[in-house]
């Protein structure tokens, strides 16, 4: 019975929670669920539109202000145009207290700037006296006023700086025009007041131009240009924070892909418009602190459900120390086995870099043996051909001398060849595969072969087809298998009354290339194409010739084979495949 129930009680700790216990947790995190969602619509919508209201509110005192600087500015050309002293200053040209006097007013009535012009358009008085004897002749405020009876307001866009706003009105004297005077009206140091709120303002006029903004850049553009430009604007960077908020509502605007609240409201004035744009932050960050709340609220309450649950669980833990224990043991023997294991690694990887060190030992041997085997046969060559060479300068015949020169040079082009292409038992695959005739590579293989051919009497017996017997392959290394075919056949019949060597070239299914001579034969058929393996004396082969041939027709894709001839004599085969149609194609292209 004991032991059915602590199966039993297994049973339960595998299944961890009971179902009852799991269903009022999940219960209680969709109720949680429930709650922050249903909270965070309503606190949104509610201070969303506190927030609303207050944007409208702050627009109409900007609106507000900028009529009040507008309207205050109007009268104040009236008043100056009607000025005697202006008028008799401009009748006799003396101008001498007209500055001192504009300066006066500015200070009295607090615009930004004023200008007295004479009939020509040039500047005889100013409160920024560096505009004096400035030409404004051809300015619109300036031509307007000439020919309006009125109070002309002009807005002139100012280089990159933004708009100048100028009211500017005639002076008349005895009927007749005798200058104007501007006033300038100071709507930037609104920009400037309205820059320092979380608020990104801006004024249109009644063409949708925007002609005054808290960024810049925006100044110029129309509304929709302004809106679409990419970079964050400089005003509103501090006040438009991305927010990640999956539940808030859909904006009003994007302002340079920031989610914003977009006011709009007419101004009183010539059709112009005034809008700003108000962050979500401030309505986020209230929302989100009353669903912080909740959320430590439900957070806590499920803190406490697991705290009992987890009493239940202490309880049950005193009955697994002592399994523990147990674990405890066996892992320290198993750790005792892994550090043994470890050790016989250790011992197995120094012995792995013994025997790699050894191969890499053994394959330099056998690649020096391979070039000093390769080198031999054009180095004998060349001894012979320069005695030759020597012997025909002493006859004065120089012009065959210069053709066993020649041969020599190409001697030596070849042995840097044999150096570069000396990679069949090092490492596999041709360099350059070309279209090549089994007839012409025999025919140059007998050339090179040529002095040890002469210094021996040997019949030579060619048997070729008429056409072509075309393979695609590496030519030199090609050669260099025949030579080393002709070269055993020398070898094999050195010691035979009336030495014979057949070569006899055919094509069908494959082109197929026989050597075959009347010598001895071959004792191990076996281990012939094994590396370093000969049966000739020592200093006359290191037995490596035939070994790098059979590496060298594998990477051209053939076979070669060998056998004893039944009248005696050895015979080697080298069978390749045929450049097929479409190679051939491509070699003419």
């Amino acid at each position: 019975m004991a032991d059915t129930r602590y199966q039993t009680d297994q049973g339960e700790d595998a299944q961890g929670i009971s179902w009852p216990v799991k269903l009022v947790i999940a219960l209680m995190v969709v109720l949680a669920i429930g709650v922050v969602l249903v909270t965070n619509r309503w606190l949104t919508e509610r201070f969303s539109e506190t927030t609303r209201n207050r944007a409208d509110l702050r627009l109409a005192l900007y609106s507000g202000n900028m009529i009040s600087e507008l309207q205050r500015t109007s009268v104040v050309p009236l008043l100056l145009s009607t000025d005697p002293a202006f008028g008799e200053a401009l009748r006799g040209g003396n101008f001498s207290q007209t500055s001192q006097r504009l300066i006066k007013v500015q200070s009295e009535i607090g615009v930004a700037s004023i200008m007295l012009m004479d009939r020509d358009g040039r500047v005889v008085g100013a409160t920024n006296r560096n505009l004096l004897g400035t030409p404004y002749r051809t300015e619109s405020f300036y031509v307007d006023a000439l020919r309006a009876k009125d109070t002309i307001f002009t807005v002139a866009r100012r280089g990159t700086a933004g708009f100048d706003f100028t009211y500017s009105r005639s002076i008349v004297v005895d009927g007749r025009s005798v200058g104007v005077i501007a006033v300038a009206v100071d709507l930037q140091k609104y920009e400037r007041a309205w820059t320092g709120f979380q608020d990104a303002v801006l004024v249109t006029d009644s063409e949708g131009t925007v002609i005054l903004a808290t960024e810049p850049r925006w100044r110029g553009l129309p509304l929709a240009d302004a809106m679409a430009a990419r970079e964050a604007p400089t005003a509103i960077g501090r006040a438009l924070q991305a927010t990640a908020d999956w539940a808030q509502n859909p904006p009003d605007a994007y302002l340079s892909g920031q989610a914003v609240m977009k006011t709009e409201a007419r101004v009183p004035f010539r059709g112009w418009r005034m809008v700003t744009f108000t962050a979500y932050d401030s309505v986020r960050e209230r929302v989100n602190g009353v669903l912080a709340l909740e959320i430590m609220g439900f957070a806590i309450l499920l803190a406490l459900t697991f705290y009992a649950l987890s009493r239940k669980a202490w309880s049950q833990s005193m009955s697994f120390q002592r399994e523990s224990a147990e674990l405890r043991l066996l892992n320290a023997r198993l750790q005792r086995e892994i550090a043994e294991r470890e050790k016989v690694q250790k011992d197995l990887a120094v012995a792995e870099l013994t025997l790699a060190q050894s191969s890499k030992l053994a394959a330099l041997g056998e690649m020096s043996a391979a070039v000093s085997h390769e080198l031999n046969q054009p180095l004998a060559a060349m001894k012979t051909y320069l005695a030759g060479a020597r012997l025909l300068l002493q006859r004065r015949r120089p012009e065959e001398a210069l053709s066993s020169f020649q041969r020599i040079d190409d001697l030596i082009e070849r042995m840097g060849a044999i150096t570069r292409q000396l990679k069949s038992y090092a490492r596999k695959g041709g360099e350059a595969f070309e279209p090549v005739d089994l007839r012409h590579a025999l025919s140059s293989a007998l050339s090179m072969m040529e002095p040890q051919l002469k210094a021996r009497v040997v019949k030579i017996t060619r048997t070729l087809p008429r056409q072509p017997v075309m393979v695609m392959a590496d030519r030199i290394r090609l050669e260099q298998v025949i030579i080393n075919l002709l070269r055993n056949a020398l070898d094999a019949t050195k010691d035979r009354q009336g030495p014979q060597i057949d070569l006899i070239l055919s094509q069908g299914d494959t082109a197929m290339l026989m050597v075959r001579d009347n010598g001895h034969g071959i004792a191990d058929l076996d281990n012939l194409f094994e590396p370093f393996y000969t049966t000739k004396k020592p200093g006359e082969g290191v037995g490596l010739g035939l070994a790098i041939s059979s590496g060298i027709v594998g990477d051209l894709g053939g076979r070669l084979t060998a056998r004893n001839a039944e009248g005696g004599g050895a015979v080697f085969e080298m069978q390749l495949p045929l450049m097929r149609p479409a190679q051939e194609q491509e070699a003419a292209e």
